[in-house]
């Protein structure tokens, strides 16, 4: 028999709730009956949306593996799912469950790579305010610094942590869970880390609102990338799509956004990003 020959590509930032991105949605299509998919958080807020659009692509590429963004994680007025915190959250998983899809929750998947497997590890983490705004020192200086500007990131509002007490508790109680299944894993096998929040602060150094930092991780996970495994880093939540290296690691940003970025920046890699096999004529840093 012969060996799959598909990639490993992924995407983000799906905003399906938004007519413009619908349609483009439904143009993702695998490359080959391989191609796997990983779909890195906030495809939609309504429940009913996200299970469009995580079944449409179940259908279609060979394995879909799911971590979540904020706007998963909102409780949104008009959708009639009220759930909360971690409860929505398990909602969800056990929504993708019922797809096929693999979530956070789930045994890390070997993609059969042409140099061997890979293991995918979808990551749910959060960020706890450590990306602080310039010139602050603590959390509540940091957020003070963003209600200050005007800019302010909807989860304040809308993303409970129910039933811990905030959601930086929430984050710190994620990353201690994850970092124990990536200390327990094969060091043999490399590892995708696929998650929506940066795993380290350098990805939102081109933000143009630097106080909006704050909700984009945590500093606990600033060395994920060396000291296990990595072969790739994948996130989104920036939408700036880009490839960047760090410490030698290649870190994908795989965001299709809102209809007013792309429209501008158009799509010039297409939608969704080969993370493997790794096709180095892309170049670092591009769009």
């Amino acid at each position: 028999m012969a060996a799959p020959t598909g990639a490993l590509l992924a995407v983000s930032d799906l905003h399906v709730a938004m007519p413009a991105n619908r349609p483009l949605v439904e143009s993702l299509r695998p490359e080959s009956d391989d191609d796997w998919l990983i779909v890195a958080g906030d495809v939609a807020e309504r429940v009913d949306d996200i299970a469009w659009a995580l079944d449409l692509l179940a259908r279609r590429f060979s394995r879909v593996i799911w971590a979540p963004g904020n706007h998963e994680l909102w409780t949104p007025r008009e959708d009639p799912v009220t759930l909360r915190g971690q409860a929505r959250y398990e909602h969800l998983v056990a929504l993708c469950r019922s797809l096929g899809v693999l979530t956070p929750e789930d045994p890390y998947a070997l993609w059969p790579g042409p140099d061997g497997p890979v293991a995918v590890a979808p990551l749910f983490l959060l960020y706890d305010y450590t990306f602080r705004a310039p010139g602050t020192a603590t959390k509540e200086e940091s957020l003070a610094a963003a209600h200050a500007s005007g800019v302010v990131c909807t989860d304040e509002f809308m993303l409970h942590p129910d039933p811990y007490p905030t959601r930086d508790d929430w984050c710190r109680a994620r990353v201690a869970l994850t970092e124990r299944r990536l200390a327990a894993h094969d060091p043999a096998v490399p590892l995708v880390l696929a998650g929506h929040w940066p795993l380290e602060r350098h990805p939102t150094e081109v933000l143009w609102y630097p106080e909006f930092a704050q909700w984009c991780g945590t500093e606990l996970t600033a060395d994920w990338h060396t000291r296990f495994p990595v072969a790739a880093v994948v996130y989104g939540h920036l939408h700036i799509p880009r490839t960047t290296f760090q410490d030698g690691v290649r870190f994908e940003e795989v965001s299709i956004g809102y209809p007013r970025e792309w429209r501008k920046r158009g799509h010039p890699r297409g939608l969704l990003r080969r993370i493997l096999p790794y096709d180095a004529s892309a170049g670092a840093g591009s769009a």
